[in-house]
């Protein structure tokens, strides 16, 4: 009789790598946060959006997608996160032929103390992922949910001391010039921000 033995299946992949180093990059830094801060005070259509949406802080998600053609460093930004982004679906083994990944959609967040960016997906896209710009101490992590969390219907809770990566949901703490990689359809979402100061990243798409 054969030794009895369990595999782990369709494994979910979130790929973390350092864009930009804090230490020596503090100008490229500079110039993104400047940027933002830019975007959060002039952008009147994005203000109203996040009024109107009940978002606490500012996105320029719904209101500006030419980023890299309005300041230098987003530009530089964005082909270094094109290139990590084709590493990862590389190591994923999609088959793209001749093709590569490009940029779909770029967009700045600012997340103020006490609000949070409530669980979702990001439809139409391959990946998706965040770059850390500014993380105040208190900031939050981000929490993936567990993609077969909707079918296990009678599953009975999990431990408390299970592995982390066997949980229910997972949190990440990102750190500052790092990006977070994962697959568009994984759901996720940021939690409270309990920092004293707005959190500040920079979120995007790739098909």
């Amino acid at each position: 009789m054969k030794t009895a033995h369990t595999r782990s299946v369709f494994a979910t992949n979130i790929y973390e790598c350092q864009i930009a180093d804090p230490a020596k990059e503090e100008a490229f830094l500079d110039e993104l946060k400047a940027g933002v801060i830019m975007l959060s005070e002039e952008d009147k259509a994005g203000q109203q959006w996040c009024e109107e949406q009940g978002y606490l802080g500012y996105t320029s998600y719904a209101s500006l997608n030419d980023l890299p053609q309005r300041i230098p460093a987003f530009a530089d930004l964005e082909k270094r996160l094109v290139k990590a982004a084709n590493k990862f679906a590389k190591e994923l083994g999609f088959e793209l032929g001749d093709h590569k990944l490009s940029m779909d959609s770029f967009w700045v967040n600012v997340l103020d103390p006490g609000a949070g960016h409530s669980g979702h997906i990001h439809p139409n896209s391959i990946l998706s992922g965040t770059f850390y710009l500014d993380l105040p101490e208190g900031s939050s992590a981000i929490r993936y949910e567990d993609p077969r969390l909707p079918f296990m219907m009678n599953s009975p809770p999990l431990k408390t001391d299970i592995a982390p990566e066997r949980k229910r949901f997972i949190y990440v703490q990102p750190q500052v010039g790092n990006a977070l990689f994962w697959e568009s359809w994984l759901r996720h979402e940021v939690p409270v921000n309990f920092a004293d100061e707005p959190r500040l990243s920079i979120s995007f798409n790739l098909s």
